[in-house]
């Protein structure tokens, strides 16, 4: 649902107010970037989009649409009635904050309840990677999935008795989907950006590789 097309390289000429209300950077680097409403969003429309922001291909790609299903169906709550309203109208992206996804303190603490980034909790987050090597050369700061599985830890155990005994179950919608869409390289040696997760919450906006695939989505 872009109505001015985003040229690889170059941002968007405006970006689109986002709601502190939702939570998600991904979702609201889409949002931003007119690739998806932000309020209403149809399942199927929402599952089309981050299909083509993963750049996978047949059942790869049917898979992460299916998983994306699976999150958005519940994410504005777990009644009867607004499970029906999410299936048949949509997930509502400007009232996900409080829902069954809020960890309520207990996750990366970047984002604050007022969408106040904390650039300090990204400098946190890079403590936790390593210099990894670009594909394209030279190195920088990233986590692998081992590292973001460390973080995850450490983001629990920090909360103390806020943490839920489910939101580990939570986290792996989060950032593992961040690394598997994002991220740069292979098997074991796939990591996820410092520097692209710092645009992505600062800026809302996407690398050039995300914006090429989302150009050539639903």
């Amino acid at each position: 649902m872009q109505d001015q097309p985003i040229i690889p390289g170059q941002p968007p000429a405006e970006q689109i107010a986002v709601s502190p209300d939702n939570p998600c950077p991904f979702l609201r680097g889409l949002v931003a970037g007119g690739y998806v409403d932000g309020h209403t969003v149809p399942l199927q429309k929402l599952c089309n989009t981050i299909e083509a922001a993963s750049g996978e291909r047949g059942a790869k790609e049917k898979v992460v649409g299916m998983e994306t299903y699976m999150v958005a169906v519940g994410a504005n709550g777990l009644s009867p009635l607004r499970l029906l309203k999410s299936a048949t109208s949509g997930a509502d992206l400007d009232e996900l904050r409080n829902g069954p996804l809020d960890k309520h303190g207990a996750g990366s603490r970047i984002l604050d309840a007022t969408a106040h980034v904390h650039e300090d909790e990204i400098d946190r987050l890079a403590t936790f990677g390593k210099d990894c090597k670009d594909p394209s050369g030279g190195t920088e700061r990233g986590l692998t999935s081992q590292e973001i599985t460390t973080f995850m830890a450490a983001n629990i155990k920090r909360a103390g008795d806020q943490a839920r005994w489910y939101y580990p179950m939570l986290m792996k919608g989060e950032w593992p989907v961040l690394l598997n869409i994002m991220g740069k390289g292979e098997g074991d040696e796939r990591y996820l950006s410092v520097a692209e997760v710092r645009t992505l919450f600062v800026e809302r906006r996407f690398p050039d590789r995300i914006v090429a695939r989302l150009q050539h989505g639903p």
